[in-house]
């Protein structure tokens, strides 16, 4: 892979393409809009360690949700990838295809436990994440992980991912409110814990 140079976006920093790079990349998506399986396994190869870091930012550090999150973006992507018409660059589309698909799992997750807390769960019952302390020092993806939901969402998406608070508040179904009040959250926690 050619590369002219290094930039940086909300992702991460990595390498630039040519313009042959990107119509060769363009040109693997053709075919596996066409039912090439072997250009969507390149796909997948290309992209997976990004959406999967994305991913476990997401699901704070947690690997196993992560590796699922994973499994069901590149599901969705293959059963959706004739959606994609080349507005934007293929890794655009994915990224935005895994916030939607962990939305949608957040959401059918609130579904699900509002309706049963299992008794051997105890770690989601009131007081259970203060007895098990944070430790004085931690690095910044430990922070996030430790976060509560709302919060750490709030601040995946706005301040790491570069949402608007407006496309996060229509993606997590509140107000342009409630999504700032958890940011200004997240951001006192994390000073706090980065502090300590």
């Amino acid at each position: 892979m050619k590369t002219s140079a290094v930039v940086s976006d909300t992702i991460g920093t990595y390498p630039s393409t040519s313009a042959e790079d990107r119509a060769a990349a363009l040109e693997r998506v053709r075919r596996a809009q066409a039912g090439d399986v072997d250009a969507f396994e390149l796909l997948y190869r290309e992209h997976s360690p990004r959406i999967y870091a994305l991913c476990l930012r997401l699901k704070a550090g947690d690997t196993s949700d992560a590796t699922e999150l994973l499994q069901d973006v590149f599901i969705k992507a293959w059963r959706r990838l004739d959606t994609f018409r080349g507005d934007s660059a293929f890794a655009s589309w994915l990224h935005r295809l895994a916030v939607n698909t962990m939305l949608e799992n957040s959401r059918s997750d609130q579904r699900r436990t509002a309706r049963v807390l299992p008794m051997e769960d105890t770690s989601r019952l009131a007081g259970a994440a203060r007895s098990s302390g944070v430790e004085s020092r931690m690095d910044m993806e430990s922070a996030m992980a430790s976060l509560p939901k709302g919060a750490r969402l709030a601040f995946v998406l706005h301040d790491i991912e570069g949402y608007q608070h407006q496309e996060i508040a229509e993606q997590l179904c509140v107000t342009v409110g409630t999504v700032k009040a958890q940011l200004h959250r997240a951001r006192r926690l994390l000073r706090e814990r980065l502090e300590s």
